[in-house]
């Protein structure tokens, strides 16, 4: 049986971590770094590093910054935010990344998806995707959920599988960042709908939550920020629980 991944994601932007609610309201979190060296001893599964600011201001991810992370992290670490291109990626991963998450940038030229899945293997292209519900059709927003388009969902979900993405970041816009749950009967529809891993974010406050989103959500991993920045929810005392719920995890 495939244990349970759980994932601290670190938002970035100007060389902090940052967490908000809804996309926005943003405030500070502390040192990436030290954060991400923490969390490795504290038995994160894997880590995520997202320079969300990256796509808005046009420029690339910040490599200084995945280097040092590197440096501390014994766990696979997936880094986004402003890649587009074979170079982008070959970049990050030789400044030790594990796997890279696009969002933005495969939408607007899908065939990316296709060409990082030939050049570096599916194993390492996570594709992003940020929706919201919009009148019981599930929307997917562009840069950082401020730009809508006319894409549902499970189709482009669907979609990037077909390209060679080999996991999907979901994150519910409607759920970011208020603590109420995650968005689990979306998450169920992909995990019944797709054949690669699904990755649910947005609305972690409890342990209870976790449990829901790998029972009832159906989901592989879970990310979540705030709960874990702000010493909310150790993840010692999560997996324990999630272990007692008969949920397989790696303690």
């Amino acid at each position: 049986m495939l244990t349970k991944r759980i994932i601290p994601c670190l938002d970035i932007k100007n060389g902090r971590t940052v967490k908000g609610v809804n996309f926005v309201d943003l405030r500070d979190a502390g040192d990436p770094v030290e954060l991400a060296k923490q969390y490795a001893l504290k038995g994160a599964d894997e880590l995520v590093f997202l320079d969300i600011s990256a796509t808005l201001e046009g420029r690339k991810t910040m490599h200084d910054m995945v280097l040092k992370v590197a440096e501390h992290v014994n766990i696979p670490f997936t880094v986004g935010g402003g890649i587009s291109s074979i170079e982008d990626v070959d970049a990050l991963l030789k400044c030790g990344a594990d796997k890279i998450s696009i969002n933005s940038s495969a939408v607007k030229r899908p065939e990316l998806v296709n060409e990082l899945a030939n050049k570096f293997g599916s194993q390492c292209v996570v594709v992003a995707i940020d929706a919201k519900n919009v009148d019981g059709n599930w929307i997917v927003h562009l840069a950082g959920g401020t730009i809508p388009t006319k894409l549902n969902l499970f189709d482009w979900a669907k979609d990037v599988e077909q390209r060679g993405a080999g996991e999907i970041l979901f994150t519910s816009m409607d759920n970011d960042g208020t603590k109420d749950g995650f968005a689990n009967d979306a998450l169920a529809k992909l995990s019944q709908e797709l054949n690669i891993p699904i990755i649910a974010s947005g609305g972690a406050g409890t342990i209870q939550h976790f449990v829901d989103t790998f029972k009832t959500g159906k989901a592989d991993a879970a990310l979540a920020a705030s709960v874990f920045h702000f010493g909310e929810i150790p993840i010692s005392e999560l997996k324990e629980a999630l272990k007692e719920n008969n949920i397989a995890v790696r303690l």
